[in-house]
């Protein structure tokens, strides 16, 4: 068993937790359920598997709750990792973990994983570039970086190495929930990208290189006319990628992830600036009182 402490934030998690717990539970000394809390049997299932649940009411973001877990769990480990209960890891990641995390040199304070996407039950693997996260660290020298939406592990001290093995992100609830939730992520990156341009929130902490550049890629993104840049994305993905070799699924990803969702936090930056114009406090006081989100 590896000097492993796992943690898993949860809100209504029931059709996903035991899938996640299942490949986790052989190889991880400690898990732990941070639970927000949920109003089904999430909670149940996970103790029924072996892990630890501990409920903190929601703080409003996932970085703050990650950093509530890091700051009050009793970790007991060298490494955590950290997981969503809609994720997993594949057998290669298991292997390689149990392989190689014991021996990581002593300067190494993060490993960056790849993520394999699956959607409607199909590996999603064309149209966008590999994908790659800090998902395990050293105790105490890796922190969320405090951001409302695309959140990444800021490192304290030390260096990343990167492993082969992926974990898989499989969410199986129905378009119904991902619409719903992508509508909610469109609002935080809408206003995200509102505090970016102005200037009326930044974030702390030193980034991987990967991250950088993913930021990077993005500010072009965001140069680009409004509206405009969600099509020129889709049409990049799926046409000039690949992504329409990836069937019905590809397509259904890609626009909904692609262009969709990309338009929507458009049409929530257009709406924010009609009404608030460049005046800052009309910003702030308008994402306060239209969404309850205080800058």
């Amino acid at each position: 068993m590896l000097d492993l402490t796992v943690i898993i934030l949860t809100l209504n998690e029931e059709i996903h937790i035991k899938r996640c717990l299942d490949r986790i539970m052989p190889i991880a000394k400690k898990v732990y359920i941070v639970d927000s809390p949920s109003t089904d049997n999430t909670a149940k299932i996970a103790t029924e598997c072996g892990a630890e649940v501990v409920v903190n009411k929601w703080p409003g973001s996932h970085a703050k709750q990650l950093n509530w877990a890091l700051d009050n769990l009793d970790i007991q480990t060298e490494w955590v990792l950290r997981l969503d209960a809609d994720e997993y890891l594949t057998d290669e990641l298991i292997s390689e973990l149990n392989e190689n995390l014991p021996q990581i040199e002593d300067n190494i304070s993060a490993v960056v994983l790849p993520l394999k996407r699956m959607f409607m039950g199909r590996h999603i693997k064309h149209g966008t570039a590999d994908v790659f996260m800090i998902r395990i660290f050293r105790k105490g020298k890796v922190r969320c970086e405090e951001r409302l939406m695309d959140e990444h592990m800021s490192i304290l001290e030390g260096e990343t190495t990167t492993f082969k093995g992926a974990f898989v992100d499989d969410n199986i609830n129905s378009i119904g929930f991902f619409t719903e939730k992508h509508n909610g992520y469109a609002t935080k990156e809408a206003i995200v990208a509102i505090c970016d341009e102005f200037g009326l929130k930044t974030s702390k902490g030193e980034l991987s290189e990967i991250t950088k550049a993913k930021r990077a890629q993005k500010d072009k993104y965001y140069s680009m006319p409004l509206f405009f840049r969600a099509f020129i994305y889709f049409c990049l993905r799926y046409f000039i990628r690949g992504g329409i070799l990836d069937g019905k699924e590809g397509f259904l990803w890609h626009f909904l992830q692609g262009w969709w969702y990309r338009t929507l936090v458009d049409a929530k930056i257009f709406e924010i600036k009609s009404k608030c114009g460049d005046n800052k406090n009309k910003i702030k006081e308008y994402i306060k009182a239209n969404y309850n989100i205080e800058l």
